[in-house]
């Protein structure tokens, strides 16, 4: 009852190695309750130390780069209310640096917390890591996912196509979010200016392969598919406790969420919300309208799911930490780590140390010329698309980076997560980043700066 347990983070992981084994010594008595003799004696065993992968110096360069990043979203009028930095070794999966915002002082324990001081902590959201727990939509950085499952198809990536900036589906129209209309372009070029009607007209082919409006639960599904190899919809596998799993949109999310929801969704349709009716009867007839039709069909996979999907909107949504695992598996030729915080346990007398191996989660099984492409492709968004902009002047001569921008759309009238993914140098990957901003506006301007931020301080750049 005395012992000192680990309640979260590493300490929580890693409680049963860092307490060690108490001393333990079996009496025998009489049956009276005296002592009358030792039966056993076994005596303490020291808990042992942990070797972090985190880099003290550059994880508080990452936690200055991330505030600065949330307060460049609110200089531009958003209100950048919370955000996550993760910086991969892609060779093995090691975790070098992890930010939270908003965060607090973890001496706050120390002697014990007020009540105050807890509700304030549970008030500020400053509890949870968002980059295990917290979930997004990954918007355009998701189109190297894509990318992907078009080489995988048998599409030609060095072929051209079409970059309206709008795509028309009955009454729903589907618009580029950052970039214009630029005629027939390459599939490079449509990665460097994130067009997003490029990867609408992939996904519609796909969808149309599957068997469009007649396809069922069991059709091809081939970016969800090329999404799991990624590790996307699965728990990393992190040494940390309260990881979040995420969700890919897909045919089976869809049917899966439609037998969950139908039964509710069928009694609003013949209720047609009485309460809302009282006040609201145009939007107590909308809702029941939409719930009629998903009691009908919502378990049916349509065009504009696929659409939306296909540039990490809709139901896709991802940690900060899964999605820079998925750039650094890019950078590394296609092997899925396990990102570990820990690399070793130390002996009690520090003289010797147990390597902890990387593990590999899983290998993306497409053509390795699909993940050249991509290689060959990233650094062009930095040099030429529009990831562009925060980079000028960096020495990208010597140290190439590879990247991709997003500015993922939120549902309501809250402005779009920022995103800026990447890895470096991109001709001998090491490092892989990623920074988000939740209502960041986009990525170029608001994450983009404080990730060149970071990689000036790795390459001692100035």
């Amino acid at each position: 009852r005395t012992d000192v347990v680990g309640r979260s983070g590493l300490e929580a992981y890693y409680d049963t190695v860092l307490r060690g084994t108490p001393a333990v010594t079996t009496l025998e008595v009489d049956t009276g309750g005296r002592v009358t003799g030792t039966v056993d004696e076994r005596p303490a065993v020291p808990g042992r130390y942990l070797v972090s992968s985190i880099d003290a110096r550059l994880q508080s360069v990452v936690e200055k780069q991330l505030v600065d990043a949330v307060q460049r979203a609110q200089e531009q009028g958003y209100p950048g209310d919370s955000g996550a930095a993760v910086v991969i070794d892609v060779r093995n999966g090691h975790v070098l640096a992890m930010a939270s915002y908003p965060t607090y002082d973890p001496t706050i324990w120390v002697g014990g917390v007020t009540k105050k001081q807890f509700e304030d902590l549970m008030r500020s959201d400053s509890l949870s890591s968002n980059v295990i727990q917290g979930l997004y939509a990954p918007g355009s950085t998701f189109k190297v996912v894509s990318t992907a499952a078009a080489g995988k198809e048998g599409l030609n990536l060095y072929g051209e196509y079409k970059c309206p900036n709008r795509v028309k589906l009955g009454s729903q129209i589907f618009r580029n979010f950052e970039s214009a209309a630029y005629g027939k372009i390459t599939l490079a070029r449509a990665l460097e200016v994130s067009c997003n009607t490029v990867f609408y007209g992939i996904a519609d082919e796909f969808w149309l392969r599957g068997g469009g409006p007649d396809s069922t639960k069991a059709s091809p599904d081939p970016i969800a598919e090329v999404a799991r190899m990624f590790g996307l919809g699965s728990k990393t596998g992190i040494d940390l406790p309260g990881e979040s799993t995420g969700q890919v949109s897909s045919r089976l999310f869809k049917g899966a969420n439609w037998e969950a929801k139908k039964d509710v969704w069928c009694r609003n349709a013949v209720e047609g919300y009485p309460e809302t009716r009282k006040t609201d009867p145009k939007l107590a007839d909308y809702f029941t309208a939409l719930d009629k039709e998903n009691c009908a069909d919502g378990f049916r996979w349509r065009e504009g799911d696929a659409l939306n999907a296909a540039i990490g909107q809709g139901d896709t949504s991802v940690t900060p930490l899964q999605l820079a695992m998925v750039y650094a598996a890019i950078a590394n030729g296609g092997t899925v780590y396990e990102p570990q915080v820990v690399k070793g346990i130390m002996s009690p007398d520090g003289k010797g140390v147990e390597v902890i191996k990387p593990k590999v989660k899983s290998k993306v099984a497409v053509p390795k010329a699909t993940i050249k492409f991509l290689q060959n492709t990233l650094p062009g968004v930095t040099t030429d698309g529009s990831g562009e902009t925060p980079f000028e002047g960096f020495p990208l001569d010597q140290i190439p980076v590879a990247s991709k921008t997003g500015s993922a759309q939120v549902t309501g009238n809250k402005v779009s997560t920022s995103w800026f993914a990447s890895y470096a140098p991109a001709d001998k990957p090491r490092y892989a980043i990623v920074m988000m901003v939740t209502q960041g506006g986009t990525g170029s301007r608001t994450s983009g700066p404080s990730v060149r931020g970071i990689y000036e301080a790795i390459f001692g750049v100035t």
